[in-house]
């Protein structure tokens, strides 16, 4: 293979940003508050961005962490740190300075960049690394600042960018939540996120006509890497916004004439609940994604019957896949509701028992994959990437059930099945359950400590302005009519609200933490 050949067949993200750029040159690419952006426009700045950052006197390969809200130069520095070959670290903006210095140390970092909001954080997570350096993502100003190196004529140039950069290599580094230990760097490439694009253009069926709103965390893998980027080489417009706040959604969906639009569970259900859904004219909205965690059925039948004209799509995944996994699509809802659909194009999926064997239609297994969409591995952890990737496949950690027609339906993560009495409960089977009565906002259902079952079902609740007073009792009569009696909730907790992270993600660890002491007793079945 030649070296000239090899070149003219590479394929990274700084390829297929060029490819885009080419194709639709004047169009508008993307716009944050007063600033739009064209494909032309877009594509250089993500040059100057990279020059300017291999000026600074870092190499290829070196660790770039991105500690920031959503905001133009937020995307520009990660299509930036791609073209020139760095590694690129999203970190969530909410994290405190122990937990960025963990990242700091575990990344290798070089850099940190940071919004200037969150300056206090970083430097103090900063000065307890040694050797890391610091710049801001959009102060518009400073030897080292995005933004402006954005705009900067001088690291304007025709001569090309990262010609060394190979499909193979590390592009960036997503770190895990951290549910059941430290979190985890998920090593992605460009080979894998790419195989990832093509599945989302064509599954969740991006046309260029689309005009999409983007509110989650772009830090997130499922705002940036299933819709903001597949979007973007498919040469759909987004308007990016700060953050997903329901009344400012709702206008821009009605004023912008949005047609795609992603968002979890917990962001549609503060959606449905607002009083302008009612109010604005939503009728432009055709595609509706939903995904980052379990659609309860009832939410998903109110969203479709308030939302006649739009298309929903299921979109199932993790970060370690990049993260889109499975798809049900639109007109595969009525039949299966609480599917989560089928493999996309760039997937193998099984659902597999303890020995590896494929599981009977119906029965509960481990979500296996395999894909070029999947991780290289876990950053400096080989023992967590062995595991893994056991038997030759992925293990999501997920547990489902599938049909005859190879239609995957999740039963719950597997650190959420609930252990009572030596009989495994799953937690969204409760919370279903529980969901379809009118007076519940919200539910998330836990296991806690019981001195007899060892582990005892507990609901935590959000009941709606107008529920009774007398809820708790209200809602275990209308569960006992629905599930067997060793599902029942001991224990129903009214809480105000349920926590969550910035990309709208319920916590159930943080449940779990809060609730550990929480004794079953009084409200239940005994």
């Amino acid at each position: 293979m030649t070296e000239t050949g090899a070149r003219a067949r590479r394929n990274t993200i700084g390829d297929a940003l060029g490819r885009a750029a080419a194709r639709f040159r004047g169009r508008q690419a993307l716009r944050f508050a007063d600033r739009a952006w064209t494909y032309a426009a877009l594509d250089r700045a993500a040059s100057s961005i990279g020059r300017s950052l291999l000026a600074s006197g870092l190499a290829p390969g070196d660790r770039v962490v991105a500690y920031g809200r959503n905001s133009d130069a937020y995307l520009l520095l990660w299509l930036g740190c791609a073209r020139a070959g760095l590694v690129h670290v999203p970190i969530n903006f909410a994290l405190t300075a122990k937990e960025v210095e963990y990242v700091l140390r575990q990344s290798g970092a070089a850099l940190l960049l940071h919004q200037p909001a969150l300056a206090a954080t970083a430097e103090a997570a900063r000065a307890a690394v040694p050797g890391v350096r610091g710049g801001t993502i959009d102060a518009g100003e400073g030897l080292l600042d995005i933004l402006a190196a954005a705009l900067d004529p001088r690291w304007d140039s025709d001569e090309p960018l990262g010609e060394a950069v190979q499909d193979e290599d590390l592009v960036q580094i997503m770190y895990t939540s951290g549910t059941t230990g430290a979190p985890k760097g998920a090593m992605m490439s460009h080979r894998g996120l790419l195989a990832e694009y093509a599945s989302c253009i064509i599954e969740l069926e991006m046309q260029r006509d689309d005009r999409s709103l983007a509110a989650l965390p772009l830090y997130h893998t499922a705002q940036m890497h299933a819709f903001t980027m597949p979007q973007l080489l498919a040469g759909i417009p987004t308007l990016l916004i700060d953050a997903p706040v329901a009344a400012i959604c709702l206008e821009l969906i009605e004023r912008e004439r949005i047609t795609a639009f992603f968002a979890p569970p917990t962001v549609w259900i503060t959606l449905l609940q607002h009083p302008d859904f009612g109010t604005r004219d939503l009728a432009c909205l055709r595609k509706v994604y939903y995904g980052a965690s379990i659609m309860p059925v009832p939410v998903l039948q109110e969203l479709r019957a308030r939302l006649p004209g739009s298309q929903p799509f299921n979109c199932y995944g993790q970060t370690e896949i990049a993260p889109l996994a499975t798809v049900l699509r639109p007109e595969e809802h009525e039949a299966r509701p609480g599917s989560i659909g089928r493999p996309v194009l760039n997937v193998e999926t099984r659902v597999v028992d303890a020995e590896m064997r494929d599981v009977a239609p119906g029965e509960r297994g481990e979500v296996v994959h395999r894909s070029p969409q999947l991780l290289l591995g876990y950053w400096n952890m080989p023992e967590e990437t062995a595991r893994a990737f056991e038997g030759g496949w992925f293990h999501s950690g997920d547990v489902a059930t599938i049909d005859e027609e190879g239609y995957l339906a999740i039963v719950d993560r597997t650190k959420d099945l609930i252990n009572t009495g030596g009989v495994l409960v799953a937690s969204r089977e409760v919370e279903e359950a529980l969901f379809t009565h009118p007076a519940v906002a919200e539910v998330a259902v836990i296991a806690v400590p019981d001195p007899k079952w060892i582990e005892a079902v507990a609901a935590v609740v959000v009941p709606r302005a107008d529920a009774p007073p007398d809820i708790e009792a209200v809602l275990l009569a209308h569960a006992r009519g629905l599930l067997a009696p060793y599902k029942l909730p001991k224990r129903i907790i009214i809480a105000e609200s349920l926590p969550k992270n910035t990309a709208g993600k319920l916590l159930k660890r943080e449940l779990r933490q809060i609730h550990a002491g929480t004794a079953s007793g009084a409200l239940g079945a005994g």
